[in-house]
């Protein structure tokens, strides 16, 4: 028996129920009702058909984010990262500019943070304020043990 039209007509009726696409795929009928829906010519004995619950729309399958999750976990651990999952350079994976701005701001925030607690005096913020700036320094700890080589004491060491 060919029920190729009854589901062409049956997606066009839940279609419009809908208020979206239903394809011919997504149409479900009754196995056990087969011969019944084949006797179905018009599109009013499908609308009836689909009113006693011999024909539905399967409902649609969307694509799982549940391996995607899974993934992004893995790399937030840092996996995933080696050799073969890379696209760009270097650079283009941590621009040589969004390095240098969060060491740039971490150390002036340092140096903020020791003119507030009086471990340096305005014009020693100044000097090394200049220095960072210039790239002297590769990370804070670097910068504290420079301030503290020139014999400034540092109040516990961070």
């Amino acid at each position: 028996m060919n029920i190729t039209n009854q589901k062409r007509m049956a997606a066009a009726i839940l279609s419009q129920r809908q208020g979206r696409e239903v394809g011919v795929h997504r149409v479900w009928i009754h196995p056990d009702y087969l011969d019944e829906v084949s006797g179905a010519v018009q599109k009013d004995d499908v609308r009836n058909l689909i009113e006693e619950g011999l024909i539905k729309a399967k409902p649609i399958q969307g694509t799982s984010r549940s391996r995607a999750r899974k993934a992004a976990a893995q790399r937030a651990k840092g996996r995933r990262k080696g050799h073969g999952s890379r696209k760009g350079s270097a650079n283009s994976r941590n621009p040589r500019k969004a390095r240098w701005m969060s060491l740039i701001r971490a150390q002036r925030r340092e140096l903020k943070e020791l003119r507030a607690d009086e471990s340096l005096n305005p014009s020693q913020y100044r000097y090394y304020y200049r220095k960072s700036k210039g790239g002297s320094y590769r990370s804070i700890g670097h910068m504290r043990s420079n301030i503290e080589l020139d014999g400034i004491k540092l109040g516990g060491g961070k």
